[in-house]
């Protein structure tokens, strides 16, 4: 296992460890508001906190982009070029789901070498999963490798969806209307990196997504590619990391998913 994927997964692992101690106890939290549904805690800070410390003592000229602290120089820069090496991390993916109680929340962080991801972890502290990735060498479930599901039928298929505006799925003349309905069942956990990582792990057959940001889809996004599953953008092209807009499937899903927003 390469050296800062080890890093990564003891950082997400002393990040799960804060969370859990944190959840035992919700009615303590600080819950701030950043826009409509859209919640932050004083845990997601100090989560960040915590992942960047472990990272940055390993690798003092490695950058970051946080979700809570954007984005943040190295502690020891080489030049002043932009470092190559960058740690795209969100704390607590599923903040809402934290608050209350409901227990499908992940921490995710990513390497991005000169922009793209080389290796990932997604930790579920409810569950202690750990899914990880590097790139060429496979997706992984603790230590048993994982696949995308094998299905090809999109009636029989299971999908997963995060959009964060109500109207995109039920107008009338949304995509989404026949995309969701076609499928055998949709399922929205709420947290999109634990989507990402089911997919990955065959336990989504697909997943659709709007608007969400850089460090709710590198780590995920590598997972699925390393499972042998695709993603892109509604256009079926690689603009996923920059408009927020991403499919991601099983091949022969994919292709079945990304002809409803072509149609």
């Amino acid at each position: 296992m390469h050296p800062m994927l080890n890093t990564a997964i003891k950082a997400a692992r002393r990040a799960g460890n804060i969370i859990n101690r944190a959840s035992v106890d919700l009615e303590r939290l600080q819950i701030g508001r950043k826009g409509p549904s859209d919640y932050v805690t004083d845990v997601d800070a100090a989560v960040e906190e915590s992942i960047i410390e472990t990272l940055s003592t390993a690798y003092p000229d490695h950058g970051f982009l946080g979700e809570e602290t954007g984005t943040r120089a190295p502690t020891e820069p080489r030049g002043t070029d932009e470092p190559e090496n960058v740690w795209v991390i969100d704390p607590i993916d599923g903040t809402t789901n934290f608050i209350h109680g409901f227990p499908y929340y992940a921490v995710s962080i990513a390497m991005l070498h000169k922009g793209i991801p080389t290796h990932a972890v997604i930790y579920d502290p409810n569950h202690n999963e750990l899914f990880h990735a590097s790139r060429g060498s496979g997706a992984f479930l603790n230590d048993r490798r994982v696949r995308v599901s094998g299905s090809h039928k999109y009636p029989d298929s299971l999908l997963g969806a995060h959009l964060r505006d109500p109207s995109d799925a039920f107008s009338a003349k949304s995509a989404y209307v026949d995309m969701l309905s076609d499928c055998a069942a949709v399922r929205r956990v709420g947290s999109t990196v634990l989507s990402l990582a089911y997919v990955a792990s065959g336990r989504l057959d697909g997943f659709v997504a709007t608007k969400i940001k850089p460090w709710d889809m590198a780590a995920g996004a590598l997972l699925v590619l390393e499972a042998g599953g695709l993603i892109g953008d509604f256009d079926g092209e690689q603009g996923w990391y920059e408009s927020g807009e991403v499919i991601a499937a099983t091949p022969k899903i994919f292709t079945q998913m990304l002809g409803y927003m072509q149609a």
